[in-house]
């Protein structure tokens, strides 16, 4: 009776720590990504940062590089779009400018931020000037690299980010602000509750 006793004891004590070790693994993720928000950028042409977490933590984000002189330059017309559509339910579009590809975006700040309010009407934020891929990459950049395993192709690449701060998905530069499988996971995203500060 005592051997089997100490048996289950042994078998309980086992599936306890294997518990434990899970908990770790799915809590760990979370506190990981969220850090990936808890960078500081400058409004495009501003003056003083902010920070990505505090001002857009807990909304679903859709991240993309830009830039002014590129075939997918009119994609600023849909991202427009549904960053006006969705912004009341907790999304928004951010942009961050990019001369990586070609010299595509060869301008000053304020010459982006001018082109993009005139031509396309972009009221979506945009943020400084920064390096997307490679070693000059911002730290941002490189996370979401990192844990996609997908770095920008080109201008306009997406990626999708859920309240908590997870990348859930990245979309090549050829998929538009209207494509439906994209779309429906924005929808799926913006379904989840808030998370609580």
């Amino acid at each position: 009776y005592r051997q089997i006793k100490a048996w289950k004891w042994t078998k309980i004590m086992k599936v306890l720590k294997i518990l434990a070790l899970l908990s770790l693994v799915l809590v760990m993720p979370v506190q990981a990504k969220t850090a990936l928000l808890d960078l500081n950028f400058r409004p495009l042409a501003g003056k003083t940062p902010v920070n990505l977490q505090k001002t857009y933590g807990g909304q679903v984000l859709l991240v993309v590089n830009t830039a002014s002189k590129c075939g997918f330059t009119p994609q600023y017309d849909g991202l427009e779009a549904l960053h006006k559509k969705l912004k009341s339910r907790g999304f928004s579009v951010l942009g961050f400018p990019s001369n990586d590809f070609r010299g595509q975006e060869p301008g000053t700040e304020k010459e982006i931020k001018d082109f993009c309010r005139l031509t396309y009407g972009v009221k979506f934020p945009m943020f400084e000037k920064v390096s997307v891929i490679g070693e000059q990459a911002t730290p941002f950049y490189k996370e979401l690299t990192a844990t996609t395993g997908v770095a920008p192709g080109w201008n306009f690449h997406k990626y999708l980010i859920d309240r908590n701060g997870n990348v859930v998905a990245n979309f090549g530069s050829r998929v538009k602000p209207d494509d439906a499988e994209m779309l429906a996971q924005i929808e799926k995203l913006l379904a989840q509750p808030v998370p609580k500060k």
